[in-house]
């Protein structure tokens, strides 16, 4: 009797720890309640890739573009929404069969392409102040997110591409 109570015990407790894992997937993010106002719930469309962005986009004007946050180890401005989006034509290292590189979205496999690759993105409000809450939380983004980002361009001096969002659509990769 006591070796059939612990034979149900083990397969019992199987069963709720296989019943409990998923199939490797973590849960998505999900924006926080200031952040839905900034969230699309359709892509839009005739997004540009942030290497197009970057050659024809000129300040002032309208733009959407669409690409991967990452491009350094951390592509985040703490506390604020903004981070860096790379073009989707650049390998994140997690995109490289056998590639074990612990940080994936720093593209450190595509350092020579990350100068003209990246764009910054940062989230205005309607009268056009960065927002101050971290992007992770406002916008229920991560590391290697693919997004299309709705704004204004901004250039300086150097020519590097910021977009005052307005809207992002986050795509489910």
């Amino acid at each position: 009797m006591r070796s059939a109570i612990i034979s149900f015990a083990i397969v019992g407790l199987f069963f709720v720890v296989g019943c409990s894992q998923e199939s490797g997937k973590t849960a998505a993010p999900t924006p926080s309640a200031g952040g839905l106002k900034y969230i699309l719930g359709q892509e839009p469309p005739k997004a540009n890739d942030v290497i197009g962005a970057r050659e024809t986009a000129k300040s002032g004007e309208p733009v959407v573009v669409v690409g991967r946050i990452g491009g350094s180890a951390n592509p985040w401005i703490e506390n604020r929404a903004a981070f860096s989006i790379v073009d989707r034509s650049l390998k994140a290292c997690s995109d490289i069969p056998g590639d074990a590189c612990p940080i994936p979205w720093d593209y450190c496999c595509e350092t020579d392409k990350l100068p003209t690759g990246t764009a910054l993105v940062k989230v205005v409000d309607g009268e056009g102040n960065l927002v101050k809450e971290d992007a992770r939380q406002l916008l229920g983004v991560k590391e290697l997110s693919t997004v299309v980002v709705e704004g204004k361009a901004e250039r300086d001096k150097t020519g590097n591409l910021t977009i005052l969002a307005t809207h992002i659509f986050v795509k489910q990769d």
